[in-house]
């Protein structure tokens, strides 16, 4: 089965090698801590490791630990029977079983507090756990892949997150690299948003201002590429041309005081999807099959693009 990974993009090295981790996991029956700052893709990087897992058939559930209250946190985690608190008229099955034989993404796992942290522990060491109000025992087959953007080592050295519970998700720890760090990886990052938010929004975005790539290489991108997506998305409804310029960005991101002093030519779509094209058959030299399932694109599709680019592969 070839790797495929929609949404997790890279040719920078520091993908690349991220790219690399992600399938030789994928096919591991382990435990995955996925780090990086906000933004960076931790749940695409989830999904795709589900996706080319041998439990794929399986359901993949997301839980969001940062955004549920404490309050309800332990029955979504793991259910509650009717009757177990006030407010509980009716079973309802939690996130643990509602993953059985498939995958559970903890989310932001660092925002837990102590006391969930050690029930957690308990199900990834016994696959074994009661729902709130039950005696009930149940077992699950689950895979468990873990996120955060908190420094966990710190955390269990402050004594606000558990080293056994710390051990027990390190065991294959993959870092998404911030944006800033890949800049290599601007110009097509660039071109699949645009493409993307000028078809959802009906507009047809030709090509970036060369200001405005000056702007993004020389920017700090805090949110990453979640950042830049909102950032393109509200350039594409603003814009008035078939070219995106330095109007259509927030005022925050204009004024950046860094900017690269090189000049650039205004980098169209198509140069942008023929330097991707490109870059990625040249990474796996020339695996044209490979190479359409780095981009996300059928072998029928890819074919076409390159007889258009002229690449000589």
């Amino acid at each position: 089965m070839a790797f495929k990974f929609p949404g997790v993009m890279g040719v920078s090295p520091a993908m690349q090698e991220v790219l690399r981790l992600l399938e030789l996991v994928a096919s591991a029956d382990t435990t995955v801590l996925l780090l990086g700052e906000t933004g960076t893709g931790k749940e695409l990087a989830a999904r795709a490791i589900h996706d080319n897992s041998p439990g794929r058939a399986g359901p993949l559930v997301v839980v969001n630990c940062a955004a549920l209250p404490e309050t309800l946190l332990e029955s979504e985690l793991f259910g509650h029977e009717k009757g177990a608190f006030t407010g509980a008229a009716f079973r309802k099955e939690g996130r643990f079983l509602l993953a059985h034989q498939g995958t559970l993404f903890l989310d932001e796992i660092g925002e837990l507090s102590l006391p969930t942290q050690a029930k957690i522990l308990r199900v990834l060491q016994t696959r074994e756990f009661e729902p709130l109000g039950s005696t009930r025992t149940l077992k699950v087959e689950v895979r468990i892949i873990a996120a955060t953007n908190r420094d966990l080592e710190k955390a269990v050295r402050e004594g606000r997150f558990r080293d056994d519970l710390f051990y027990r998700l390190n065991v294959f720890p993959v870092t998404l690299p911030p944006l800033r760090e890949r800049l290599e990886d601007l110009p097509w990052l660039a071109a699949h948003f645009l493409r993307r938010y000028g078809e959802k929004h009906r507009k047809e975005i030709k090509a970036l201002d060369p200001e405005v790539m000056r702007c993004f290489r020389g920017y700090g991108w805090p949110g990453n590429i979640r950042e830049l997506e909102n950032v393109l998305e509200r350039g594409v409804i603003l814009c008035q041309s078939d070219t995106l310029t330095l109007r259509e960005l927030p005022p925050a991101l204009r004024s950046s005081a860094h900017w690269p002093r090189e000049e650039e030519g205004a980098p169209g779509l198509p140069d942008l999807e023929r330097e991707l094209i490109s870059r990625t058959l040249g990474k796996v030299a020339g695996d044209r099959r490979q190479a359409g399932d780095l981009l996300g694109i059928s072998q029928e599709e890819l074919d076409l693009k390159i007889r258009t680019y002229g690449l000589d592969y």
